[in-house]
């Protein structure tokens, strides 16, 4: 046997077993809150030992930022995808609807990511690698609302790609809150669909 051929299925086990150590740590932080989980329970749910864990992570903060990102990255192609089927120009309203119908709306993500804001709000340096992660989704909104510009006319309000992005990002905050109280997914795509219209298009149906 090679030493390739070792390596690429020690490669392929460790993938996987971060993948299961991801897949149970959300489902723990779903039901029990990310502040009431211990790496021992994460570790108990994968079927993995404690060195497993810190093979592939450092701490819990560690690990929520590796979900977080598996998140922001869907949501960014999500939002990308959906703005960029207008080839070079933008048609907002129908931009829109196609994000309100795919974007990630999902209650437990929900739970564990404002469990996570609040852990970040007491913690300096947590709460600077949130925001950098928040950051990264607004760049990629914001690139593709860039690209409209010449062919689309802008909003007066928000006045630039790096504004409006932050308008959305806001808007699907906004939106997700109401969400972890009424618990009705179908009318957050209409609430969010309504607010990113009025933010981007001045509330009118066409440019």
């Amino acid at each position: 046997m090679t030493a390739k051929a070792t390596t690429g299925r020690v490669t392929r086990r460790r993938v996987r077993t971060r993948a299961n150590l991801l897949d149970a740590a959300f489902a723990v932080f779903a039901a029990k809150g990310f502040g009431r989980v211990s790496i021992e329970e994460v570790c108990e749910a994968a079927g993995y030992s404690r060195g497993a864990f810190y093979s592939n992570f450092g701490s819990l903060d560690e690990l929520f930022f590796a979900l977080y990102e598996q998140r922001a990255d869907l949501i960014a192609e999500q939002v990308t995808t959906a703005l960029a089927a207008d080839g070079p120009g933008l048609d907002v309203p129908a931009a829109v609807e196609r994000v309100t119908e795919v974007l990630l709306l999902d209650r437990d993500w929900l739970l564990v990511k404002t469990d996570f804001l609040v852990h970040a709000a007491r913690d300096p340096e947590v709460a600077r690698t949130l925001l950098e992660h928040r950051a990264r989704l607004r760049r990629a909104i914001a690139g593709r609302l860039a690209r409209a510009r010449g062919h689309t006319a802008p909003p007066a309000v928000p006045g630039d790609a790096e504004e409006a992005a932050h308008a959305v990002v806001a808007a699907y905050d906004g939106v997700t809150v109401q969400l972890l109280l009424d618990r009705d997914v179908a009318g957050a795509r209409v609430w969010l669909g309504q607010l990113l219209t009025a933010l981007l298009t001045d509330g009118s149906t066409r440019h």
